[in-house]
């Protein structure tokens, strides 16, 4: 079982000495993997409901800061060299997938292979109204960038006709130093299910009771064979509220009899004392869990 860390760019972690500390206590403590959140704005006021809180509001005050997900990832991968760098997620239909292609690709390059991208299509509206992208769109505007931007990572000059995005005989350098960067499918909705079947290296339910959980990767599972893609392939990460305190060992292990390859847990546990409170963990859960 690997063992990530949630919401990794916000809260106290946000200041640039605290990330980088932060970032190397993860790492010393075997922690896997660092994800990062994103809002480019937050509308004042917002109505579209968010999806992972019965209140419909996302958790702290609309003003908090939220670091660009690229930028903080590459100041924490200078200061460390082998925890994986991940977003979990990137809102990805709002980002131009050429430019996209080529920030990723670069800090794959100079972090030496450890960028994970986990993308989702978004919620809220009102952001991409403020962006200028169309909201209804959003899903298939996501698989076509997918594609354009395997493209450009692993074709010598890439060429992509679509709907959103258009290029030929594109040349792209650095290439990633991965033989193509990983992209993971966040979303707890059967529609993201069957997007990760479809496209995804990884799929990332936001959230999910442990039937829901075994629903969705069931789903997953199926598109992949429909698509004549390797199920076994595609790697499961779930989100580990439940995966703290005194029961946190057997909820870690139940998770992986459901087939879940990564556990990821939520930054504010380790807000506290952090290089303390990460080695307890590592001690009593990731120690313990094989």
């Amino acid at each position: 079982m690997k063992f990530g860390i949630a919401f990794a760019n916000v809260g106290p972690i946000a200041r640039p000495e605290a990330a980088a500390a932060f970032a190397q206590a993860a790492e010393r403590n075997g922690f896997e993997s660092l994800w990062t959140v994103e809002h480019v704005v937050v509308p004042s006021g917002y109505q579209s409901q968010y999806p992972y809180d019965p209140s419909g509001k996302m958790p702290g005050p609309e003003d908090s800061p939220i670091p660009d997900p690229l930028i903080w990832l590459t100041w924490v991968a200078a200061s460390t060299s082998k925890i994986k760098l991940a977003t979990g997620i990137l809102i990805l239909p709002q980002r131009n997938p050429v430019v996209l292609a080529k920030e990723v690709a670069t800090l794959d390059r100079m972090s030496g292979g450890r960028v994970i991208l986990g993308i989702g299509i978004g919620w809220l509206k009102e952001e991409f109204e403020a962006l200028g992208v169309p909201f209804e769109s959003r899903g298939r505007r996501s698989d076509e960038y997918v594609a354009a931007m395997r493209a450009l990572w692993t074709e010598e000059k890439a060429t992509h006709e679509g709907e959103f995005a258009r290029f030929r005989e594109c040349i792209l350098r650095p290439r990633p130093a991965q033989p193509s960067v990983p992209i993971h499918v966040g979303g707890h909705a059967d529609a993201a299910a069957r997007r990760a079947g479809r496209l995804g290296d990884g799929f990332f339910p936001g959230k999910g009771s442990h039937e829901d959980l075994k629903r969705l990767f069931g789903i997953a599972r199926d598109t992949a064979r429909e698509v004549g893609r390797d199920p076994d392939a595609i790697e499961m990460t779930t989100g580990g509220n439940g995966a703290v305190g005194s029961g946190a060992l057997d909820e870690v292990r139940a998770l992986a009899d459901l087939g879940t390859h990564r556990v990821i847990v939520p930054s504010f546990l380790f807000w506290n004392d952090s290089e303390d409170a990460l080695a307890r963990y590592a001690d009593e859960v990731i120690a313990k869990a094989g």
